[in-house]
């Protein structure tokens, strides 16, 4: 994992790492801030996730539970006007 400043000063190692196949992780403050991926890797990663996406239909008919749901037996209140 590169730190942010040493990524800075080495961008070309970075970005030539990337592109023969292998992510650079970068931290900043310590922490894992970003990964740099060529846009070739970005691109079937993209795409994987598109063509894997269910509709919200889908997704919702997925749901776990009772055939029918049952309902309140609510009497509703007199109103007068």
């Amino acid at each position: 994992m590169w730190t942010l400043q040493d990524a800075k000063n080495r961008f070309s190692a970075v970005v030539d790492a990337a592109l023969a196949g292998v992510p650079q992780e970068v931290s900043r403050r310590g922490k894992p801030a970003v990964v740099v991926l060529s846009a070739e890797e970005y691109h079937r990663l993209i795409e994987d996730a598109v063509m894997r996406r269910e509709s919200f239909a889908d997704h919702l008919m997925r749901f776990p539970g009772p055939e029918e749901v049952p309902r309140a037996k609510v009497t509703p209140r007199d109103v007068t006007f």
